[in-house]
């Protein structure tokens, strides 16, 4: 890990035809002759990855990728996708760490080849680890995300410096793997699962780029999470609540002992505020592991916010001082928080801390958030009447979006479309929205794991009433009547619609109106 940004890239020796002069540095050697304090090895290394990020050109927008276009990529993808989705399921699942160390081991252990850092939490981390990889990419440092779940296409859970991996990359670092996943599947009790075969793409995917840094997000939980074969130097907690409960724990606590798992040996921990039994928990492992913890509130925080027009201006107290005026083109609270844990986890990544007397230089910082987006997270995919999408999926996360709305949106008619996974808490969901609301539609997503819509409905009229409650098990009816519902009343240009209850049904919501194509 570098100890600070490195100088922008210098300019190559042009002549006036716009070819490299006779005998001048090429800017390999140029950016070499630059790192005079560092070790030469390391010095060629910092060149090469520069080099290849000039080569590439800026990084693609980061958008949600569609279907391919061309006929038989989409098919190609499809088989992917199918033989993926033969694999146990991310619902299924069996802690242990053996056939994910198997894969790794006959990959030749790709994860180790860049520094990582890993994110887990109940709510929060992926958005926190795409504002991780902005500021890394403003510090010109070649990035690999890999989140989970996706909106819409598999192939975004894989991402190189900011873009998501193109259909035929997928599909070719899926083929390249099929030899060493047969192997290992031959070798196991049990075939490798979907989430740990992505898994094994996306840190092959890394190392094939290569990339300087990867941000890596958990699937669930923490220490037998598949992801938990890096040897991340900052691991990052947001907060932490009930959720998933019959495979995590009934208990914040308990919780909390499983997702400190990825807590290693003299790494540093960044804690985002938590509840005081699960901080415990964390606190714990990390003086048993010889971690340095900085805490959100105490090393770092969010020292000021304000609602602006298309997100919110904040000052951020990192923990090699304070950065004003940093403009975040997302709403609410809990963003402004996951933007301070997103910036303490990177200064931990460069060695910066308040001991040291250095910062990130604020102009980069401020540049980096300003570019972030996060699909799906209080998302407006449309205006007239707005339609916002949101991917909260459990109460904590329902009410920080309601609080998040109320705050940056002024309507006088909100309506809520609401289509939860089964095994959720979706009283707790429904409950946390139903202040906001001035009528819900109830639906159902496009997988298997959607609740049933009789029984939402029950749910709903208990939390709501029966007069604020609409029935359309078909999302598309769900979105037409919830527009209707929003335009009654002349309140058409101050009235709005919320898509919610789960990742997949926003990622449904999106493709229904025309994004992601």
């Amino acid at each position: 890990m570098s100890d600070q940004s490195q100088p922008p890239e210098p300019e190559p020796h042009e002549g006036p035809d716009g070819a490299r002069e006779h005998g001048a540095p090429s800017a390999f050697e140029e950016i070499v002759g630059e790192e005079t304090d560092r070790d030469p090895d390391l010095a060629v290394i910092e060149a090469g990855s520069r080099t290849l990020r000039a080569q590439a050109g800026p990084p693609e927008a980061d958008i949600v990728p569609g279907r391919p276009e061309d006929p038989e990529t989409d098919r190609a993808l499809r088989e992917v996708e199918a033989e993926l989705m033969g694999r146990w399921p991310e619902t299924r699942l069996d802690p242990s760490l053996d056939r994910i160390r198997a894969l790794m081991d006959v990959l030749g252990e790709p994860q180790r080849a860049y520094p990582s850092i890993h994110i887990t939490g109940t709510n929060g981390k992926t958005s926190t680890a795409r504002m991780i990889e902005a500021l890394l990419s403003a510090f010109e440092l070649r990035t690999g995300r890999y989140t989970s779940p996706h909106v819409q296409s598999f192939t975004e859970r894989i991402s190189v410096d900011g873009a998501p991996l193109s259909a035929e990359r997928f599909i070719e670092t899926y083929r390249d793997l099929e030899p060493y996943l047969d192997l290992v599947d031959g070798q196991q009790p049990h075939r490798l699962s979907f989430f740990e075969v992505l898994t094994g793409m996306a840190f092959a995917a890394f190392a094939d780029a290569p990339v300087d840094v990867g941000v890596v997000e958990v699937g669930m939980g923490g220490g037998w999470d598949a992801t938990n074969v890096i040897d991340a130097g900052v691991a990052v907690l947001t907060p932490i609540d009930l959720d998933h409960t019959d495979r995590l724990g009934e208990t914040p606590e308990a919780i909390a002992r499983e997702k400190s798992g990825i807590v290693k040996r003299d790494s540093v921990v960044v804690l985002a505020q938590q509840p005081v039994e699960a901080a415990s928990v964390v606190l714990k492992r990390a003086a048993e592991m010889d971690a340095t913890v900085a805490r959100e509130g105490l090393e770092f925080g969010v020292t000021s916010r304000q609602v602006a027009v298309g997100g919110q201006l904040l000052t951020l107290r990192g923990l090699g001082g304070e950065y004003p005026d940093v403009f975040l083109p997302m709403h609410g609270a809990h963003m402004a928080h996951n933007a301070a844990v997103a910036l303490a986890a990177v200064e931990a990544f460069f060695g910066i801390g308040a001991e040291q007397g250095r910062s990130l230089d604020p102009d980069v910082v401020r540049q980096a958030f300003a570019s972030v987006s996060s699909p799906g997270r209080l998302e407006t995919v449309r205006t007239s009447p707005t339609v916002l999408l949101d991917a909260a999926h459990n109460p904590a996360g329902a009410r920080a979006t309601a609080a998040a709305v109320s705050e940056a949106f002024g309507f006088s008619r909100l309506i809520g479309v609401v289509g939860p996974s089964r095994g959720k808490d979706v009283r707790g969901i429904l409950e946390a929205f139903e202040p906001v609301f001035t009528e819900v539609v109830v639906t159902r997503n496009s997988t298997t794991r959607a609740m049933d819509v009789d029984e939402l409905a029950a749910l709903a009229v208990e939390v709501f009433g029966e007069e604020r409650v609409q029935v359309e098990p078909r999302l598309d009816d769900a979105l037409e009547e919830a527009v209707a519902l929003a335009e009654e009343e002349g309140e058409y240009a101050s009235a709005g619609v919320l898509v919610t209850g789960s990742v997949f049904t926003a990622g449904d919501a999106r493709l229904l109106l025309g994004k992601g194509r």
